[in-house]
């Protein structure tokens, strides 16, 4: 399953804020750090707070930063709700569904287990176990 680029920067957001999750820090910076641009990260931001794991402050001195400790944030619950709904293939998609052999093919079970399995892994992990070496992960960061 591959992740779309609003997940994996809502994920390197996390991860860029848990490494030091007693700072606030700056759209700006965290672009500047991952080379991504900050309107995307805007969005990514503002989907962070909605979902309660970001918390923003405006004006002079304000930023954003964790909202929980990262041990409370469940990766596999980040990935589920960036992402919305798993659709492997058009199978999974319901009434649009345009597929002629659905009523017999396995194909959907399959996948259906696959990716279950998929977010069980995804559920063992917290951010806090992303962030295992917050100093090492600083230095690149900040290179």
């Amino acid at each position: 399953m591959k992740l779309t680029s609003f997940t994996d920067h809502s994920l390197r957001v996390l991860i860029y804020l848990a490494a030091e999750p007693d700072r606030r820090a700056t759209i700006g910076e965290i672009a500047r750090a991952f080379d991504i641009k900050e309107n995307h990260l805007t969005k990514v931001v503002h989907f962070l707070g909605q979902q309660g794991w970001v918390a923003t402050t405006r004006g002079k001195g304000g930023g954003l930063q964790l909202a929980r400790a990262p041990a409370l944030i469940g990766v596999g619950a980040v990935i589920r709700q960036a992402e919305g709904a798993d659709r492997p293939a058009v199978c999974f998609e319901g009434n649009d569904n345009r597929c002629h052999i659905v009523r017999v093919c396995r194909l959907k079970g399959v996948l259906h287990e696959a990716v279950t399995a998929f977010h069980a892994v995804l559920d063992r992990y917290t951010l806090a176990d992303l962030v295992h070496n917050p100093h090492a992960l600083l230095a690149l960061l900040r290179a």
